[in-house]
């Protein structure tokens, strides 16, 4: 398994901040990596935000500054979907954060802490990828890899309609995510399409419906693969749309922003493995415009295979 040790040692990276103006560039890098099924990872991860962050970009908020604290906890298991390489995977975050800012030109504050959306994902390689079990990495070698995956965010996070400011968004999330790998001796280049697909929020702020737009996003990471399994990654990534409607009343918050990130992942052993990242975001039109950085920890465990494997 030597020739596959910079694919399986993959890093599970959920973006650490809990708005969907902020997730619809969620910089991930190496989520094509092909693994061997029936692989499983934990993850645990904290992130630490400040800027202009919004949970809805259609909230009546002006000159926004934001100190948020962000935990993350995941599991995701490498499985096999009908041949290909796949995984399924599971997020759930919790954040605590002061928001200050003006409301109808007055000063405002507030803080908030509880659970956000939990979020699932199902995702398959459907190019150079095939399912394989850990004794056959040894033959294989990756090159041109694509994929495709869906996931779903739930409302499941803290909500309160009689508020404005809130955890939870209130509504149903659906992401399809198209991405491309070219693998070579000691760099992977990645590019990602995306789109986010909102239902209605039919309680928001006030008795108020809120109805949003897709937003797009476009994607590239340039990832150099480094001794002992680490690696580094520079990570970009563009969104626009997400434009905004309450009670069908066209709002001007079509969200245009780009997002910046550096990682860098260090093997600690063959099942530990630490990450550390910055991110910042820029806005044109509206969005996030924020500096954050991030730690995670990874365990990685695959169960031992039986006589009939």
């Amino acid at each position: 398994m030597n020739r596959c040790k910079s694919s399986i040692y993959i890093i599970l990276f959920i973006s650490a901040l809990c708005t969907n103006s902020v997730y619809s560039q969620e910089l991930e890098p190496r989520a094509l990596t092909n693994i061997p099924v029936g692989m499983n990872f934990a993850f645990a991860g904290y992130a630490y935000s400040q800027g202009n962050l919004l949970f809805d970009p259609a909230l009546p908020l002006e000159d926004t500054d934001v100190k948020l604290h962000m935990l993350i906890g995941a599991y995701a298991r490498s499985i096999n979907f009908f041949g290909l390489s796949g995984k399924v995977d599971l997020i759930v975050p919790y954040g605590i954060g002061d928001w200050s800012g003006k409301f109808t030109g007055i000063d405002t504050a507030t803080s908030r802490s509880g659970f956000a959306d939990i979020r699932f994902r199902l995702s398959f390689n459907f190019l150079g990828a095939p399912a394989l079990k850990a004794s056959q990495f040894r033959d294989y070698s990756p090159g041109r890899i694509s994929g495709f995956s869906l996931q779903v965010i739930a409302p499941t996070g803290q909500y309160y309609p009689d508020l404005l400011i809130n955890l939870g968004t209130n509504r149903w999330t659906f992401k399809p995510q198209w991405g491309y790998a070219w693998n070579f001796e000691k760099w992977i280049w990645e590019t990602y399409a995306s789109a986010w697909i909102y239902t209605k929020n039919k309680d928001f702020w006030g008795g108020n419906e809120l109805r949003l737009k897709p937003l797009f996003a476009l994607k590239l990471h340039g990832i150099r693969k480094l001794k002992k399994g680490n690696w580094f990654a520079l990570n970009v990534g563009y969104g626009i749309g997400a434009r905004g409607y309450i009670n069908d009343e066209r709002k001007d918050n079509r969200i245009s922003t780009i997002r910046l990130m550096a990682v860098y992942a260090m093997k600690i052993n063959k099942n530990h493995t630490l990450r550390i990242d910055a991110k910042t975001g820029i806005r044109f039109e509206k969005g996030a415009d924020f500096n954050a950085i991030g730690l995670s920890y990874q365990y990685s465990w695959v169960r031992r295979p039986q006589a009939n494997d």
